[in-house]
Parts: C-alpha cells; structure tokens; sequence
C-alpha cells in the first residue's frame, strides 16, 4: 500500500512524486474538496480511494462501489486514481464514465451497487477537485463518515485487499435520460431555456427536457472545461444575467440553469426575473402539498419564512421543518421523517416517492417545475411568483474566514446571538441553532449567520417580510456582529 499521506509537500519535487499529499482541511461535513495539486496529488487521491475501500469494509457494507466524473480537464485522470485506490482495497468499481452527480446516484439504483464516489468539485471554481461519497443509497456521508475517513486516510491506516474489480458501464447516460423524462409528460409546449454554463449537464440537460416534451434553447451547452463565459452556478450573477437576457431575447416561458455537476437548479421566470430556489420550493411545495394531504417538506436554514407562513401552505396542511444546509443533511432529514421534498436555497431540490428517489437532481427539479407550470395553463412563471406572499430577500453572501478558523468564529457568534433580547429595534422570538444561528425578531425578519460547508467562507442571509428596510438594518447588524471577529475578511457581494 501507499505510504502514510503528507500534508505539506511542494509541486515538482521528488517527495511530491513519491509520496501522497492531503491536505486535512478538505474532509468537509459531508463530501471532500481541495484544490488539485496546491493541497492534494493523485497518489493523495490513490490514498483517498483506498481510505474510502478500507471505510466500506470497516462499515460492514458490499465492496462494490460507483464512480463517475465531472468534466473538467483533470477529472478524469483523478477518477482513474481513486479507482486504483479503491480497488487496492478489494472494491469491486462499476465506472460510468462523464457523468452528472445524480446519474451516479442514479446508477446506485439501477444497478444495485451500494456504494458511490462521484469526482467533482460541483460549483466550485476551475482549479478544485473533490469527492462525494455514500454508502447507502440514497444517502451520502455526514461529519462521522467523513471524520472516519480522514483519520484512516491521514493516518495511512487503510488496509490492502484482494477482491477488488473494474467494469465499465456504457450505457448510464441514456438509461438515466429515459428515466428523468418519465416524470414530465407535457400536454403542451413550454419554451425553455437550459442553461449548462459549458459544464457537464450540457450532456444531458437538452436531451433530457427535449424529451420531457418541452420546446428546448440550449445555452452554453457545449462542453469546455475551462467555462469560457462563467462558472456553472446558478447562483452566480453572471450566469443569472446571460439566462435572464436569453428569456427576453427568445420569449421563453422560463429559464434553467443547472451547477457543473447537475444536482441544482436555478430559475429565471418569463419576464427575465430571478426568483431563488427556496420561494421555488414554497411555489413547489403549494403544488405538491395540493395533491398530498398532510405533506411533509424539508429545507434549509437560508430558506425563506413563507414555508411556515404561506397561508396557501397553512391551508392545506403542509408541515416544513427547517434543517442544517448541505445535501447530505436534507437527504437524511427527509428520508428520516419521509418528507415529500427538501429544498435548499442553494438550488438543491430533494424528491422522493413518487416523485423522486431521495437525492438532488437537478433535472428532476426541472421536471417538477415544467410539471408544475403544465397544471396551471392559465399562469406564467411570474405569475406564479406573484401569487407568493412579498418578502425582500437578499443574496447568498460569503464573507472570507479560513477553513481551521471558521467553526469556532460561528461558535462565539451563536452565543453572542443566542444572548440579544432585541434586534433591529425589535424583539427577539425565535433563535435556531442547528445550522450556526438564525435570529428572528417580531415582525418576521430574520438574518443568518454560519459556516460554509464547501468553502473557507461564512454565509449570511437576511429576509424581511416587512420591509427592505428591516431587511437592511438586520443585514447591518450582522456586519457589526461579524466586525468583532477579525478573522472574517470581505464579502464576495453585499446588499
């Protein structure tokens, strides 16, 4: 087996070539994430694979295990060393090939395969890496799995086996397309705008909801790793501005946009506006709850109140807790209280039956939007938007905070916050803290403050049913509470 893993080795040495480097702060909550390698080098990734193997026969789980790749330009290579990895320790790979992260999921199912390592750095700038990992599908790791792994990994401690075998699977894509399009049949033509940013889901996305039976405009759906135009992130602003040109200049019904590894979705309506993915889900969650009684939702802490208020929502008996933001947490927490749906302000979407499996895909998003817009002929996106109660929101926003610093900076936050009786001049009624902090005062406005999962960043959102100015004054009062730390830095954008 490989030698135990540095944590500080230099490019175009004779140490870097001879021996893995893994860097510790990329075992994240619940996947793993570097930038290839300035923190980890294909024999760290070799270590990775044959730490994860060494983790499945530790758990008691079958040695067999899913693999794909997102396509960037090292992807692929990365993949075919964790396969060794793996392989070293007895795992028999199934190898899908370029593929969405819900195909992987996907392919779990379809082959009864219980295990998945998915190479993709998701939304994540050109430069990361990273692996998402499960064991029991539909499931992906959480903060013990992954604290496992880096101590088996860090440690050198994983463990060669015989047994472990490769087959390559040709076929996913299409037996993956054939089953996202079963679930939208259209009874009439919806203009779309699908919008890859020139990541992976330019593979699929078209195809997909061509089939699904709606009127495609592919955008940027041609497969170029080093995205020319922007990053594939439906929450970044450029990508948002060129699919909300695209919906005026083609008159589309609506526009979607999907991350580079396809597990979210974003929306532009048909008057070019932005509507965020939580008042998505509170649009969705009205659809499906109309048709289920008693509906359970899942979402995150950044997502808006209307999923506790909506008087639409009250009416027909819908039930929402909130919960910790990352996929791994809503995948659990909705398998856990079989909730209909999770949603993730991110643009994460969770679906299970009869409408999904449990994981994030955004083409099953997709298909439960254009589903949704078929049953209600009469009204356009934005109609369905202004059909919501008005609340002001703001942006994701990530001020800088490193890695090894960030969780006990939100520590010292969550008890500062915890402690106030008032904000913006207002009483303070509920504080949730199962995800950093999310005070809410009396008229309804809130403001959150936590730790990114994916990056050496904190996250803040606020949103005032009330009015854009409560929503600003909580906004400047979580500035005041960050300015006492200083190891946050600069916000990536502010209100």
């Amino acid at each position: 087996m490989l030698p135990k893993p540095e944590t500080g080795l230099k490019p175009n040495t004779l140490a870097y070539e001879m021996t893995p480097l893994v860097k510790p702060t990329g075992f994240r909550e619940y996947d793993a994430r570097w930038i290839f390698e300035e923190e980890i080098n294909r024999l760290g990734i070799q270590a990775l694979g044959a730490g994860l193997g060494t983790l499945i026969h530790e758990l008691g789980k079958e040695p067999a295990c899913v693999v794909g790749h997102d396509f960037r330009s090292y992807s692929s290579s990365i993949k075919q060393a964790l396969i060794v990895g793996l392989m070293s320790a007895g795992v028999k790979v199934h190898d899908i090939g370029l593929a969405l992260s819900p195909v992987a999921y996907f392919a779990q199912f379809e082959l009864g395969v219980p295990c998945v390592a998915m190479v993709t750095a998701s939304h994540n700038e050109n430069g990361w890496t990273g692996v998402k990992m499960g064991v029991d599908a539909p499931l992906t790791f959480g903060p013990e799995e992954m604290g496992r792994l880096k101590e088996i990994v860090l440690s050198g401690s994983f463990k060669g086996r015989e047994g472990g075998g490769y087959t390559y699977v040709t076929d996913m894509r299409e037996r993956y397309i054939a089953d996202v399009t079963s679930r939208a049949n259209l009874s009439r033509k919806i203009k779309v705008i699908a919008a890859c940013g020139n990541g992976t889901a330019g593979a699929y996305a078209p195809e997909a909801l061509e089939r699904m039976g709606a009127e495609v405009v592919p955008m940027d759906a041609e497969l170029d790793f080093t995205f020319p135009k922007y990053n594939p992130n439906p929450e970044d602003m450029k990508m948002l501005h060129a699919m909300q040109q695209a919906v005026r200049e083609q008159g589309a019904d609506v526009a979607l946009g999907f991350d580079g590894d396809g597990d979210r979705c974003g929306v532009v309506d048909n008057e070019g506006e932005e509507i965020f993915a939580d008042k998505i889900g509170v649009m969705l969650a009205r659809d499906i709850s109309a048709q289920h009684e008693n509906a359970k939702f899942v979402v995150d802490v950044k997502s808006t109140g209307l999923f506790t208020t909506d008087p639409v929502l009250k009416d027909q008996g819908a039930q929402t807790v909130y919960w910790k933001t990352g996929h791994s947490y809503i995948k659990r927490k909705t398998t856990e209280i079989q909730a209909l749906a999770g949603f993730e302000k991110s643009g994460h979407f969770f679906f299970r039956p009869p409408y999904g499996r449990g994981y994030d895909d955004g083409l099953v998003a997709a298909a439960a939007i254009l589903n949704m817009l078929d049953r209600n002929p009469d009204k356009t996106m934005a109609d369905l938007r202004r059909d919501l109660p008005r609340t002001y929101q703001s942006p994701t926003m990530s001020p800088h905070c490193d890695d090894d610093k960030k969780y006990d900076v939100v520590e010292k936050i969550v008890a500062e916050l915890k402690g106030r009786s008032d904000m913006i001049g207002q009483k303070v009624v509920d504080v949730n803290d199962v995800n950093g902090v999310r005070i809410t005062v009396e008229d309804g406005t809130w403001g959150l403050i936590r730790a990114s999962s994916n990056k050496p960043e904190l996250v803040c959102v606020v949103e005032s049913p009330a009015s854009e100015e409560n929503r600003n004054a909580m906004f400047r009062e979580l500035q005041g509470v960050l300015a006492e730390h200083p190891e946050v830095g600069e916000f990536n954008q502010t209100l």
